[in-house]
């Protein structure tokens, strides 16, 4: 304890510190740059090709799925290669899959040999699903680098507030895309109703993580020993590792039932904040007859809400708490629950600023618990498996894009969005009662056999 207390007031440490946190938050951003446009260009390829909600649904739940499992897997990868450059590839790939996505139509063109017709329809359809669940697997490289790298830099007992801090970069990144998106399909594209605006929704955003790709390369770096400074941990020899390593992952992840309820809890975390990311655009214009460009402000401040959120959230973890993200994520829920009800009852006439106020409210809201399973996770497997612990959670996290992208295209488009709402609404009551199950476990798994407190 004493000798990281001396690595961490260390000036070159510090620095290091804040280069790899602030460089990583900007790399995840531009990571969500080129997953969450789809949400933004829906619409438009709703009208423009007219691909119904539930063939859309279909991709979310695809890509989600695959991304979910692509995270898992590269869980083990990362804790074990190079995470600046497992980042700057993953990313550069997803621009690349990006750019292809808003070039569909010519290359499905291309390959038919005619640009209409049954035929080009279905092969566009084919090839922008194929796309899309590419992308969802490449997305899979962006978090659990990024785990590797903050479990190294950042000591457990300041990770719920400094990861709360690099948490940020969902929201940052989500809400620029969205402004970003909502400004393309507003101006750009053919005539008054912006035919093939969406197909910017993609080629942009691509050049920008392309060149952040690079970016990443260049002011990244692994480890503390890296750059010649001591690690906060005492690393063991590779041979050592190897031989304990398949034990530790047994005893700190896959055989530890807090990373299971965790896992759990986010499936329906994922279900309510993937329902707003992935149709908040759709919803807005459709049933609350709210522009486009209006709802890429309205989704952003949703993400500047769950910045302020997150941030609240993991202060008040290790201000109050001691650090029991758990803990924190109950009220979260339970304020989740009160302000989707209340959006849900508003009219459609409703003013503007009233749908902002409870959107950013549920922002505030569902942010916390999207945030702090992350760093509970992390803790509870240690800084030597915290990239795997957070891919399985992350798994269950994805594989709600089962409901949140399929089954809610299928109920919206057959049964309306009231139903959806009731469906959030069940979602999250059941997401609070999951995280309660481990209501008096302890902050972290570093010290002891047991993960209980003792009450």
């Amino acid at each position: 304890m004493e000798n990281n207390q001396k690595i961490e007031k260390s000036a070159a440490f510090k620095s290091w510190q804040i280069r790899t946190i602030v460089v990583t938050m900007i790399g995840y951003a531009l990571f969500y740059f080129v997953r969450k446009n789809f949400s933004m260009a829906m619409p438009g390829i709703e009208a423009d090709l007219g691909i119904s909600k539930t063939s859309l649904g279909l991709f979310l739940t695809l890509n989600g799925l695959v991304y979910g499992l692509s995270r898992f897997v590269n869980g083990f990868f990362a804790d074990r290669l190079n995470a600046r450059f497992y980042m700057a590839t993953g990313l550069l790939l997803c621009a690349v899959a990006n750019f292809a996505f808003g070039f569909g139509e010519d290359i499905s063109s291309w390959i038919t040999g005619q640009p209409s017709g049954s035929n080009f329809t279905n092969t566009l359809i084919l090839f922008m699903g194929v796309l899309w669940v590419i992308n969802g697997l490449l997305q899979g490289s962006g978090f659990p680098p990024c785990a590797r790298l903050l479990t190294h830099w950042i000591p457990p007992q300041e990770l719920a507030t400094k990861m709360s801090i690099w948490n940020t970069s969902h929201s940052i990144g989500a809400g620029l895309v969205v402004i970003l998106c909502g400004y393309i399909m507003g101006n750009l594209g053919v005539g008054d109703a912006h035919v093939g605006a969406w197909k910017w929704c993609f080629r942009i955003p691509a050049g920008i993580s392309f060149a952040g790709a690079i970016a990443l390369f260049f002011f990244l770096r692994d480890t503390p020993s890296s750059v010649g400074l001591p690690e906060l941990t005492e690393t063991k020899p590779k041979e050592t590792q190897s031989v304990e390593t398949k034990a530790f992952l047994r005893r700190k992840v896959f055989g530890n039932p807090l990373i299971w309820i965790l896992g759990l809890a986010n499936f329906f975390v994922y279900v309510v904040r993937f329902f707003v990311l992935d149709w908040g655009p759709t919803l807005l214009k459709q049933s609350k007859h709210v522009s486009m460009e209006n709802a890429g402000w309205l989704l952003a401040l949703f993400e500047i809400a769950g910045i302020v959120g997150m941030l609240v959230a993991g202060w008040a973890t290790d201000r109050y708490l001691k650090g029991r993200a758990h803990r924190t994520c109950v009220f979260c829920m339970l304020g989740t629950i009160l302000f989707v009800l209340i959006f849900w009852q508003l009219p459609s006439d409703a003013p503007l600023w009233v749908l902002f106020a409870t959107l950013c409210a549920t922002g505030f809201c569902i942010y916390g618990p999207q945030a702090l399973i992350g760093i509970a996770a992390a803790n509870q497997a240690t800084n030597k498996a915290a990239a795997t612990a957070n891919g399985l959670t992350g798994l269950f996290g994805y594989a709600s894009t089962a409901v949140s992208g399929l089954g809610f295209g299928y109920v919206v488009q057959h049964y309306g969005w009231d139903n959806a709402y009731i469906a959030i609404i069940i979602s999250a009551v059941v997401g609070m009662g999951v995280f309660l199950l481990m209501w008096n476990a302890k902050a972290d798994g570093y010290g002891g056999k047991g993960v209980w407190q003792k009450t």
